[in-house]
């Protein structure tokens, strides 16, 4: 029956009892999050009908307040739609009162977000991409949200950008919300990734997707093939090999896939595994990568260890990385373990001058792995 679901409110405190008590506070930052990304998908419902409508007063808005006036572009350069605006300015508005946060830092802002004055402070940082894949709104694709939460050093209440700079080991939850057909929210609390999807009869997310797990067996890889000159060797020799399908090493067929939306392509990763790689290539301005670590690659990661797989920078493991900048990019390489330790196998043989020949005339080498079933090791 509807009434006997769980509501993903109620599934957050269960989820504590179930581990030995519960946290009022990090339950009620969840909850405000969870506000936010209702807010922001039924501003993404509304499309052009009204495009910079603020479901938070019902009306159009002005540009958020402190924000610059469209068009304009972020700390990376990219410019900035009226919803990534609308969406930074709901979760800022949404969850910045409670009294459970210190601090926030948005993709969409250079610096981080104080807490304004009049609100008490809290023991949590909260780090979040408002709009992700928002270049897919002109098309009416998916689209969604990108959070992550961190505990603030201990008696910091006005913290700073080296408050935030914590390697994704440090997250206490992570979780994204999908706007598509469904609008669902994607979340891990330390002990698994659940997935709920929103109920619009009684207005809620609720449990759809217990207990994700990524799929072993893997034949799609998502990559941006229209960069191909730019990537490194040991990128190209994976994909090489998966395009040769059952012709080749691999000795099945492979289907690429490419949304543009780092949110949607996650989502199929945990629900139908295989690999995502949006890594280095050789173009100086792509060599630190392109997701933003503290608000992209840190949250899915997160999620994608949770879930059984593997989420590595090609040479080193993302949750590990030590953040040196608010806004920092890294490569990200992940998905089902097999694949990503394959690929990272790959780059560790470039590294050290051990490329083996592929047959692709391309490329002109061959594979370390002859037998398909060889697991490789990182």
């Amino acid at each position: 029956m509807p009434y006997r679901r769980t509501t993903f409110s109620k599934f957050i405190i269960d989820d504590q009892r179930r581990r030995g008590g519960g946290d009022t506070n990090l339950t009620a930052l969840l909850n405000d999050v969870q506000t936010a990304c209702k807010y922001i998908g039924t501003a993404v419902a509304r499309g052009t009908l009204h495009p910079v409508a603020n479901p938070l007063c019902g009306e159009p808005d002005a540009p958020p307040s402190g924000s610059p006036t469209p068009p304009s572009t972020n700390v990376h350069g990219e410019v900035q739609k009226p919803l990534d605006l609308i969406a930074n300015e709901i979760m800022l508005r949404t969850c910045e009162y409670g009294g459970q946060l210190c601090g926030m830092a948005s993709e969409e802002m250079d610096e981080p977000y104080a807490i304004p004055a009049e609100y008490p402070r809290g023991r949590y940082l909260l780090l979040f991409d408002p709009l992700d894949g928002s270049s897919n709104l002109e098309v009416n694709l998916t689209v969604g949200t990108i959070f992550s939460i961190l505990r603030a050093p201990e008696g910091v209440e006005e913290p700073t950008v080296a408050d935030f700079l914590q390697p994704g080991t440090q997250q206490v939850a992570a979780g994204f919300s999908l706007y598509g057909p469904a609008d669902m929210l994607v979340a891990s609390f330390g002990a698994g990734v659940h997935g709920f999807t929103m109920d619009r009869e009684i207005g809620a997310y609720t449990l759809t997707h217990p207990d994700m797990r990524i799929p072993e067996a893997a034949c799609e890889f998502a990559i941006n093939a229209s960069n191909e000159r730019f990537w490194e060797p040991p990128v190209r020799r994976y994909v090489e090999e998966c395009t040769r399908g059952r012709t080749g090493p691999r000795g099945q067929d492979f289907n690429m896939r490419w949304n543009a939306c780092f949110v949607t392509e996650a989502y199929r990763i945990l629900t139908r595994g295989g690999v995502f790689l949006y890594p280095r290539d050789v173009r100086p301005s792509h060599k630190p990568g392109r997701l933003r670590l503290l608000y992209e690659a840190n949250p899915i990661g997160m999620l994608v260890e949770q879930a059984g797989g593997v989420a590595s920078t090609g040479r080193e493991r993302i949750l590990d990385v030590q953040p040196t900048d608010l806004h920092q990019k890294v490569p990200v390489i992940l998905g089902s373990k097999a694949e990503v330790e394959r690929i990272v196998a790959y780059h560790a043989a470039h590294d050290r001058g051990e490329d083996a020949a592929f047959h692709a005339p391309l490329f002109g080498t061959r594979s370390i792995f002859l037998d398909t079933g060889t697991t490789p090791h990182a």
